[in-house]
């Protein structure tokens, strides 16, 4: 993650107009930037943790709470009404999240409330970068914030592998390669689209568009991993629940706007 980070933040800088929107950037919008990339930031390091205290198909499963997170966190960011059939679905998830927790290995219970924590971060940063979007360039908001997200990690580093177990610091090639990847179209590429989308989109309907992740995750993760072996149909009974929620709620919007 962190190499990630800086691959993101070194290469943002190079793009055009982004030095610029920098020097106009009002300190104030930094400061709530850098609070923002410190949530960002927080979210990843729940995240990873959570696939390596539980697995791959467990925390994306999870993840699909972020939506509902979102609805009852948005409203208060943006001083609006919580919408009743948001609340509902919430409560309908509840049930899928019970038998996540019911039928998945035991041991896995630190990496289910680590995903737990890492969806409610999600939903507080996408809604708190509703309220920021508008106000600078997308690339020079995404390089404060995850710039301030790769200070925090930095200084998490000495800590994180006695959470997290250790691991080597300095890549191989091949490494590198993956890590490009991952900092160049995952992250910065990524971010900066999902900014551009917060701008047209609420961060509900932004955050229920990602909820896509856990169909496909689950699936690479049968694939490459083989994980459907370390779960139990519970588990897919659960997720197929909070999936449903999700799905439902174009539906009751519609009806209801």
């Amino acid at each position: 993650m962190w190499w990630r980070l800086l691959i993101t933040c070194l290469s943002l800088p190079l793009l055009p107009g982004v030095v610029k929107a920098l020097k106009e950037m009002p300190r104030d919008l930094v400061i709530r930037l850098a609070g923002i990339g410190v949530v960002v930031a927080a979210h990843w390091v729940f995240f990873f943790g959570a696939v390596n205290y539980s697995n791959v198909s467990v925390t994306l499963g999870v993840m699909a709470t972020t939506s509902f997170f979102t609805a009852l966190i948005e409203p208060f960011v943006k001083k609006t009404r919580i919408k009743w059939y948001e609340v509902a679905l919430g409560i309908l998830v509840i049930p899928g999240m019970y038998m996540i927790f019911r039928f998945t290995n035991e041991g896995y219970t630190t990496g289910i409330l680590m995903a737990v924590a890492s969806a409610i971060l999600a939903a507080l940063f996408s809604s708190l970068n509703t309220q920021v979007v508008h106000k600078s360039s997308p690339m020079a908001i995404t390089f404060v914030e995850l710039g301030c997200g790769w200070i925090f990690v930095s200084l998490l580093a000495p800590f994180y592998g006695e959470v997290f177990g250790h691991s080597s610091f300095l890549p191989s090639w091949s490494d590198l390669a993956y890590l490009a990847i991952l900092g160049l179209v995952c992250t910065t590429f990524a971010y900066v689209l999902a900014l551009n989308c917060l701008r047209h989109l609420s961060a509900f309907t932004s955050t229920l568009a990602l909820n896509l992740e856990p169909v496909y995750g689950i699936i690479l993760a049968w694939l490459i991993f083989q994980e459907n072996k370390e779960v139990s149909g519970g588990f897919y009974a659960g997720t197929a629940v909070i999936l449903l929620a999700v799905f439902i709620h174009p539906l009751l919007r519609k009806k209801f706007k």
